[in-house]
């Protein structure tokens, strides 16, 4: 069990749910029900002052769309991804990350009727063509494997998709827990995937997730049992000496991993929305991220310089390179003249590069 979960919280009349039964079997967390959501409003309130909203389990039905496109950003190139909503908020505690936007919200909410997820899921599975490739994942809101172990959505969705030669399912993660899911015999087209970073960025920025070895080491399990691979370079965080690191993590990795497993690889430097900034400074006020020059794009998100966004993404692509050329490497919310810059590619919309995303898979690794 995550040692993170100090209290569960649940709907009394869904003691039955299969979730909620799993999480009300652990040893160890206090159990709080309610019956509705003034009880719940008024439980948290309570324990705002005793724990960590990281410490606290959330169990509740999800009450908007379990399935959609990731919403990317205005005027870039995204790659239109697919997104499952499982849970909400995660363990670790990320400088970065988006989720601190959301400064009301207490608890890791883990949402307990995925039967209506996989209704949703059927809708989309009988819509999909048949010339695309679609790469679906977990991940946006929450840690894809943070509690798996726990909640068992991994497998269900590995055998969900296993029969599904154009669907890709990915489950990303900061940590180190894929043990549970190495047995699994039909995997499909399934591939675990490990947001990286420097040990030092690690260190400053990731916090409570699981060290870099830990991570890779867990991708060499991943791999030997056979899983496809992904690797998340994002956000990449520049300072004094960050090329040496980066290409360290690099020739650790594939010192570890069968190279010709990894499908895709994204890159993106780090960025933050208007606003976003002061709310970092207040919750962590020795963060450094944003002592870096940076302006806002043309999503209005504030970003490195143009050119030095280029130079960090030829420098980590032409060191990837020197390891594989096989996985598809490509920008996170990226300009289509920056695309160019790096790939000599240029795309003019997000089902430009979809399709040719698209294609890339199907050839190289579905065949």
């Amino acid at each position: 069990m995550p040692k993170n979960i100090k209290v569960i919280l649940y709907d009394e009349s869904e003691k039955n749910n299969n979730i909620v039964s799993k999480f009300l079997n652990l040893k160890g967390p206090k159990l709080f029900s309610f019956k509705n959501e003034d009880e719940l409003t008024a439980r948290i309130n309570i324990l705002k002052n005793q724990y960590t909203s990281k410490e606290v389990i959330v169990l509740n039905p999800f009450k908007g769309r379990f399935f959609q496109i990731c919403p990317g950003s205005p005027n870039v190139i995204c790659c239109n991804y697919r997104v499952i909503n499982t849970c909400f908020n995660c363990f670790y505690d990320c400088t970065y990350c988006f989720l601190n936007t959301y400064l009301n919200s207490f608890g890791v909410f883990q949402f307990t009727n995925l039967e209506d997820l996989h209704k949703e899921i059927d809708l989309f599975i009988n819509g999909v063509s048949p010339d695309l490739v679609y790469r679906i994942g977990s991940g946006e809101f929450t840690d894809s494997l943070m509690m798996d172990e726990i909640t068992g959505i991994g497998e269900s969705l590995i055998e969900k998709f296993s029969t599904y030669k154009n669907i890709m399912l990915e489950l990303k993660t900061k940590s180190g827990n894929v043990d549970h899911l190495l047995g699994i015999k039909d995997k499909g087209s399934t591939v675990l995937a490990w947001s990286l970073n420097t040990e030092r960025n690690i260190a400053k920025y990731e916090g409570g997730s699981a060290s870099l070895k830990k991570r890779i080491d867990a991708a060499k399990k991943a791999c030997e049992a056979g899983f496809f691979l992904a690797f998340h370079f994002d956000p990449i965080i520049i300072y004094d000496g960050w090329e040496e690191d980066y290409t360290t993590v690099i020739s650790n990795l594939f010192s570890n991993i069968n190279a010709d497993k990894v499908v895709w690889i994204s890159l993106g430097c780090f960025r933050y929305a208007p606003g976003f900034k002061n709310i970092m400074q207040e919750k962590f006020p020795e963060e450094e991220l944003t002592l870096e020059e940076m302006f806002p794009g043309v999503d209005g998100k504030y970003r490195y310089l143009k050119n030095k966004r280029i130079n960090i993404y030829k420098t980590i692509k032409g060191y990837l390179n020197t390891y594989t050329k096989k996985p598809f490497i490509y920008l996170c919310m990226e300009t289509g003249n920056v695309w160019h810059s790096v790939f000599n590619n240029y795309y003019e919309s997000s089902e430009s590069l979809e399709k040719d995303f698209s294609k890339y898979l199907k050839n190289t690794f579905l065949k």
